[in-house]
């Protein structure tokens, strides 16, 4: 039996939406029936025995991941004429790293210059707010102070996190006195502060939306529900991307029109072109193409000389306040400690004020996503208490933070394997760095991934349009 794979144009809206925003979205619903045949076998069926028919399931480009880094990359190949498919696991867009974050626009700050992080975050921070502006998203550019709690700290940490901004042309950031930190923050204690103006907060809920609803208006096409369970490179007679689908068919309980539906079944899909933005599961989605291979023998481009790195996971708890909330008009940050921005006071756009996150290591045993907990931890206000103290010693009361979210970050590196961490950035393969035509890997996308997101997918559409010829 063939399994049709029922895909509508329209997604059911995870996060509170306006209907006036909802209808500029989508003024149809367009249904959409791919037969794929379905398959159990861990390797696709032979092309020289099984050409591309009609009723074979082949796309142009898949983009694995429905994160904000795989929402941008849709949405640019979509506007640039190219048919996408957008395959996400979970049952609604954005669940993990892209949802689990402080919504914040990072100036550009942290990162050593040349770095991928520098260069993405600061052209991103440009195209976000451009983007928000162009579509009315709300967003706030309030400025954020990075406070130092201790003298040494002016001297060893603000000027050398200035003159790394500087070197990254963030020349906005201005070292400024305690006194003038009083004159932004009068509840902040602090010996100094580098004031960065640039940095904001953004409704990332509506931002993804608006991301999906431009690439479906342009014909991309998402599956829920939807994991990649095997993929691989087949090169005999016409080079390939073979994906390997399995999809579950949740009842959400909901009857409109928005919901995507498909049929539980493993199927396999061909591809000209395929974007790993899959997150937290990257590189488990690379070790499937790069440990299997059907290649040429004359050909040197092994698709096994390149092996992706190991991602490890790394745990972000936020608390909220249950009472006495601060005035906080500006992010407040303190010095970044390893692994981490330290555990910061973000506001969102109604003025609420959130604390975090913390930095802890997964083991690095624990290889699978899903056997991370993400209650978050409410023995970790003593911890919490402390820190926000440093700065804001009005918190007289630990019982006034309530353990709020957990957010999971996919690292490059983890103290029990480097004795000393240093910096991790972004990796973007594409095929000048494994040797595979049409194919790009995204891997340790952590912060700044969603201020960088529109610059990484400019960067992304231009690999794929230059490998396409």
């Amino acid at each position: 039996m063939i399994p049709t794979l029922l895909l509508r144009k329209k997604l059911l809206h995870p996060f509170p939406i306006s209907p006036t925003l909802k209808r500029s979205f989508h003024s149809t619903t367009t249904n959409l029936s791919l037969v794929v045949p379905s398959s159990s076998s861990s390797t696709p069926p032979p092309l020289s025995s099984n050409p591309l028919r009609s009723s074979d399931f082949h796309t142009e480009i898949a983009v694995i991941g429905a994160g904000v880094i795989g929402l941008s990359i849709a949405r640019g190949l979509a506007v640039r004429g190219k048919e996408v498919v957008l395959i996400e696991r979970n049952s609604h867009i954005a669940q993990e790293t892209s949802s689990r974050n402080s919504q914040v626009i990072h100036a550009g700050i942290y990162y050593p210059k040349d770095s991928l992080k520098a260069k993405f975050c600061v052209r991103g921070k440009q195209l976000l707010y451009r983007y928000c502006q162009d579509r009315n998203i709300s967003h706030s550019n309030c400025g954020k102070l990075i406070v130092a709690t201790h003298p040494s700290q002016v001297q060893s940490d603000l000027c050398r996190l200035q003159q790394q901004a500087h070197s990254n042309g963030v020349t906005d950031v201005q070292l400024i006195s305690k006194h003038d930190v009083q004159l932004l923050e009068p509840s902040i204690k602090c010996e100094g502060a580098l004031y960065s103006p640039s940095s904001g907060i953004v409704d990332s809920h509506t931002f993804f939306l608006h991301l999906l609803g431009e690439a479906q208006d342009h014909g991309s096409m998402l599956a829920v529900n939807t994991k990649v369970v095997s993929a691989m490179y087949q090169q005999r007679e016409r080079k390939k991307l073979w994906l390997q689908t399995q999809t579950n068919n949740h009842n959400n309980n909901n009857n409109n029109n928005d919901t995507i539906d498909s049929s539980s079944a493993t199927s396999w899909m061909s591809c000209d072109m395929v974007v790993n933005a899959a997150g937290l599961w990257a590189d488990q989605i690379a070790r499937m193409i790069h440990s299997k291979q059907d290649t040429d023998s004359n050909n040197d481009n092994q698709s096994g000389a390149w092996q992706p790195p190991r991602q490890y996971f790394a745990k972000g708890t936020y608390f909220s306040l249950t009472r006495k909330r601060p005035d906080f008009r500006h992010l407040v940050y303190p010095v970044p400690e390893p692994g981490g921005l330290g555990i910061h006071a973000s506001i969102d756009l109604a003025g609420q004020v959130k604390f975090g996150p913390d930095v802890e290591w997964i083991d690095t045993n624990i290889a699978n996503v899903d056997d991370i907990e993400y209650t978050p931890n409410p023995d970790k206000a003593d911890q919490f208490y402390h820190a926000i103290r440093q700065y804001w010693p009005e918190l007289d009361d630990m019982t006034v933070l309530q353990a709020d979210y957990v957010g999971i970050r996919p690292k490059l590196s983890h103290p029990s394997v480097t004795k000393q961490l240093g910096f991790d950035d972004f990796v973007i393969a594409g095929p000048n760095t494994h040797g595979i035509p049409g194919l790009v890997h995204l891997l340790g996308i952590e912060s700044p991934g969603l201020t960088s997101s529109l610059a990484i997918a400019e960067h992304v559409v231009e690999l794929l349009l230059l490998s396409d010829g």
